[in-house]
């Protein structure tokens, strides 16, 4: 028999399956006072013998219980004297696999220690002061070493302990207390105090560990100071026909660094995860590098748009066929004005949405890095420092920076501590706090690992290689690696997300792609903490400091392919001319995919939804427009939800009104007070919006609409473009955050789909 979880918020599901030709023998682990629940049995052919599958939910608390239960096996006999459930009893240890895997907060499962001790992270509960006493004293009985700084969040306090694979599923069992076990942060500086030689064993080991496609129909375009793409990681995955320069007598090669830091990050993501992982490193894209500053850095500002188009002109000629996504960590402070186009955002819009040639391009830009005069007032000076120009433009994903990153271990450092805690926003990231709320875009969107700065006790802040990530080096026969921070790093890693989502689903458009990285982004507890809200005013600026929140790889492709999420890739035209004058068009209406009646059952019980709407804006033809957030904007899309007790004909009445009235609330309303952020979503060219009530009041509000808005395609005649098209990519996911209710199966069974419990 195997045994393999899935994790939710509140708990793990435990799959069973059965050798074939077996029943498994698992009612009796059903506990329901204490929560843990067998969900379902069910039985499949496999080389013509039936085999069992079932599913067991065991609460987060419970998880220990579970293990002592299966364990108390071992001691029951049948009658003929041997041991009762023979073939269960044989599974334990797999068991206890699946068990120690619930409780590993990352997805890298290679990580768990094996036979030999690791430093890892236990994270204890502590909501009881014996908690941490207990599991301290059962450190002690097992003679696991422990080190004697601790981590206190709410409700957790973190240990670092060194165990193998055995002693952790021992301490399991053993305690009720244990929450969670991650992998031991690395720093930045463990690797960067390596010679050289032995930094060349690493690469060495990692290009081992890689498996390079060879198909080079999707890659990332850098346009930034060019790439040393001599650098051994770096090799196999750029050709000399895709290194440009926008002008020749510049050369591709990197005259500061940047952009060969830049190359690591985007090809590998996080390279302390990489380093220390055991697992395969897939890279199935290539790189392209396309230089757009001179080897002096100083373009006439005027120029910055023409140069980025012709970046992304040169490197799209060499390969036309190749889907690509484009990632720019070059910005200015220069054009800064409270969200207000410039020249060069207006650029970036007008190259995302293909207004002269047709084709839609995702655009991963920095937000820019914040003063470091004012880190002494973290983080309410990030509230004030805004994104760097161009990083306002509507269409592009734009990427502010958040750190994990709080331990410090250089010696010429004690004393000194992180200024931001970890799950911060990082004291490097810019905002769009003081921008209009009701003409500029929600800037950044998603905030990535940027690196933190450390406070010394007189009070002096400085950048460290420890709380910093690292990249590769453009000097490879000095270093390898380098230290890399800022939103530069966060930039480069969300295109590495972005290219992995692009290479997993090929047919996914860039508005596609972007919705999918908003859709999967979530606000940290601590950055719940540093920006408290409790109203949609207070939500809505609080997504102006952190975006949308982190965004998470495997919840981006999960919700892709999960049939509790609608992901629906359309095209819509917005006005028509009618007697010769411009009118509203077309509106979609979609059902949710899930039955209404078994939300309707759920009751009382809660549950959320997320909406995510994406599109490309062509940007108003001259500034004539730009102080209007209509002008500016070819157009608009919106998102709505019919309300409980709301007919299908009441809802498509009141969404006709509303597309008329231009998007503005008409007199009957739908169920605002359910979302979180509300109408302040409504800016920009993404929104994304929680709905949070009872299941059902979900039941009753099945419908989603998309309805257009007005702007300069209706408003400008003369301009030809009433009757374009535009596209949109919309997501619509559901979740049960309550402990102990299962939705996924009833609405499996329901619409006849095998149950397989998601990951969550």
């Amino acid at each position: 028999m195997r045994a393999v979880s899935r994790a939710d918020r509140h708990g793990v599901y435990l799959e069973f399956v059965s050798e074939p030709g077996f029943h498994l023998m698992l009612k009796s682990l059903e506990q329901l006072p204490s929560g843990i629940r067998l969900l379902n049995v069910r039985r499949r052919e496999v080389a013509g013998q039936d085999e069992t599958l079932a599913t067991v939910y065991v609460p987060d608390e419970k998880r220990s219980n579970f293990l002592r239960k299966i364990e108390s096996y071992k001691t029951e006999q049948t009658a003929s004297g041997k041991p009762k459930n023979a073939k269960l009893v044989d599974s334990i240890s797999d068991i206890r696999s699946a068990v120690l895997e619930s409780f590993w907060r990352t997805t890298d499962l290679d990580r768990i220690p094996g036979d030999v001790p690791e430093w890892i992270e236990l994270w204890v509960r502590s909501d009881d002061d014996t908690a941490l006493s207990s599991v301290d004293a059962l450190l002690r009985r097992t003679g696991v070493p422990a080190r004697d700084a601790l981590l206190d969040f709410p409700e957790r306090t973190v240990r670092l302990i060194k165990a193998s694979r055995v002693q952790i599923e021992a301490i399991i069992e053993q305690s009720d207390w244990v929450a969670e076990l991650r992998p031991a942060v690395s720093v930045a500086s463990e690797v960067l105090r390596l010679d050289n030689r032995d930094q060349v064993d690493l690469v060495r080991q990692m290009l081992e560990r890689c498996e390079f496609s060879d198909l080079s129909n999707t890659g990332v375009c850098l346009l930034d100071t060019g790439v040393n793409h001599g650098h051994p990681l770096l090799k196999p995955i750029m050709n000399d026909a895709d290194l440009h320069a926008v002008r020749e007598e510049w050369g591709s090669e990197d005259d500061d660094g940047h952009g060969t830091w830049m190359a690591g990050t985007a090809a590998y993501g996080n390279f302390l995860e990489a380093i220390v992982s055991k697992r395969p490193l897939g890279v199935e894209y290539v790189l392209e590098s396309a230089k757009i500053l001179p080897p002096d850095h100083k373009n006439r500002k005027e120029l910055w748009g023409a140069v980025t188009s012709q970046g992304i002109s040169r490197a799209e000629i060499q390969a036309p066929a190749r889907r690509r996504v484009i990632c720019m960590a070059v910005t200015s402070t220069e054009d800064r004005n409270r969200g207000l186009p410039s020249s060069w955002s207006a650029a970036v819009d007008e190259l995302a949405s293909g207004y002269f040639d047709d084709p839609r391009r995702l655009i991963v830009v920095s937000a820019g890095n914040s003063d470091s005069t004012s880190w002494g007032d973290y983080p309410e000076s990030n509230k004030t420092d805004e994104v760097h120009d161009p990083a306002q433009a509507w269409n592009a994903l734009t990427v502010g920076a958040h750190t994990m990153l709080t331990q410090i271990d250089a010696p010429e450092l004690r004393g000194y501590q992180a200024v931001a805690p970890a799950g911060g926003l990082s004291p490097h990231s810019t905002c769009s706090f003081n921008w209009s709320s009701i003409k500029w875009p929600i800037k950044p969107e998603v905030l990535l690992e940027g690196g933190n700065v450390a406070r010394g006790p007189d009070g002096f802040i400085t950048e460290c290689d420890d709380l910093q990530l690292i990249s590769t080096s453009r000097d490879p026969q000095v270093a390898q690696f380098v230290a890399f921070s800022m939103t530069s790093a966060a930039a480069a890693h969300a295109a590495h997300m972005a290219a992995r989502l692009q290479v997993l689903y090929p047919d996914a458009w860039p508005e596609t792609i972007r919705a999918a990285m908003v859709h999967s982004a979530e606000w940290t507890d601590t950055m719940e903490r540093q920006f408290p809200a409790s109203s949609k005013t207070e939500y809505a600026l609080r997504a102006r400091v952190c975006g949308y929140g982190v965004p998470d790889l495997d919840r981006a492709a999960y919700c892709m392919r999960n049939f509790l999420t609608l992901v629906a890739q359309a095209e819509m035209q917005p006005f028509d001319l009618a007697d010769g004058k411009a009118v509203t068009k077309d509106m979609h209406f979609y059902s949710l995919p899930w039955p209404t009646d078994v939300l309707a059952s759920l009751g009382a019980v809660p549950v959320t939804m997320r909406v995510t709407l994406s599109y490309f804006i062509e940007p108003g033809p001259g500034e004539v427009g730009w102080q209007d957030r209509y002008r500016y904007a070819s157009h608009g899309f919106r998102f709505e939800v019919n309300g409980p007790g709301e007919t299908e004909p009441e809802f498509k009445q009141r969404i006709n009104r509303q597309a008329r009235e231009d998007g503005q609330p008409p007199g009957s309303a739908g169920p605002s007070d359910h979302w979180m952020i509300g109408r302040a979503r409504n800016v920009g060219s993404v929104h994304s919006d929680i709905w949070t009530g009872t299941a059902a009041d979900l039941a009753a509000s099945s419908l989603v609409a998309v309805y257009p808005t007005t702007g300069w395609w209706r408003e400008r005649r003369n301009q030809n473009r009433v009757t374009r098209s535009s596209r949109y990519a919309l997501m619509v996911s559901i979740h049960v955050p309550a402990e102990g209710v299962d939705i996924y199966t009833p609405v499996a069974v329901q619409i006849g789909i095998p149950v397989e419990i998601p990951a969550r």
